[in-house]
């Protein structure tokens, strides 16, 4: 391969990013349905045509912006994993993580997504393979005296992947702070499923995350 191909491979590669972390943004902040390859373009300072030339249409980019949320979720549980004591500490600093996605994702992204086949096969494939990992890994918790042994995980993994779709398409949420009734949700399962061990790691936990929440929110206000 000659120097101005590697330039030019370096390039379209470079620009392949660049346009899945704008077009992320833009779904995430604003949702998917409204967001047109025109804003997507527009973000970017590039043509359509340019933007058609690396992906075919809206879906095929939606799909690899999923890929790549998936992948950022990977490297940062490995992270976890690896610097964790317990698998209650992972739970807890994934929950952490996932209250600071809410804080960026407009509601509107996780129902728009379901109308888009290919992209919604992607996210149910990901949450089997999700909630079969879950179950083997709260069974790890049992045997580090974390989680009580006399708990069917299926159940629980089935009835909180229930309770967190029914969470998208309710009004409790018109009632309620969206992160208040998530955060009723997760803590409520946790609390039902630890040992006394467990329920000292979670109100510490919890005792700490509210307090640097509160902060948060006088810091701006």
């Amino acid at each position: 391969m000659s120097l101005s191909e590697k330039e030019n491979l370096h390039n379209r590669v470079e620009l392949r990013e660049r346009i899945i972390n704008t077009a992320y943004m833009l779904f995430t902040s604003n949702g998917i349905k409204c967001i047109k390859m025109d804003d997507i373009a527009s973000a970017l300072g590039i043509s359509k045509r340019t933007l058609y030339e690396v992906f075919d249409d809206k879906e095929m980019l939606l799909c690899e912006c999923v890929k790549k949320k998936h992948y950022e979720m990977d490297i940062f549980f490995e992270e976890v994993l690896h610097n964790s004591k317990h698998v209650l500490e992972v739970i807890l600093m994934g929950y952490q993580r996932s209250v600071e996605n809410f804080h960026e994702t407009h509601k509107n992204f996780f129902l728009d997504i379901m109308k888009y086949p290919k992209a919604c096969d992607l996210v149910l494939k990901r949450r089997e393979r999700d909630a079969s990992y879950t179950v083997s890994f709260m069974q790890k918790g049992v045997e580090q005296g974390i989680f009580r042994e006399d708990i069917n995980f299926n159940i629980i993994n089935h009835l909180l992947r229930e309770q967190l779709n029914l969470l998208m398409n309710t009004d409790l949420c018109k009632k309620y702070p969206f992160l208040d009734v998530y955060e009723t949700i997760i803590v409520t399962m946790l609390r039902g499923v630890s040992t006394a061990k467990g329920a000292d790691v979670l109100d510490n936990f919890i005792k700490d995350y509210r307090k640097k929440r509160e902060q948060n929110e006088t810091d701006i206000k």
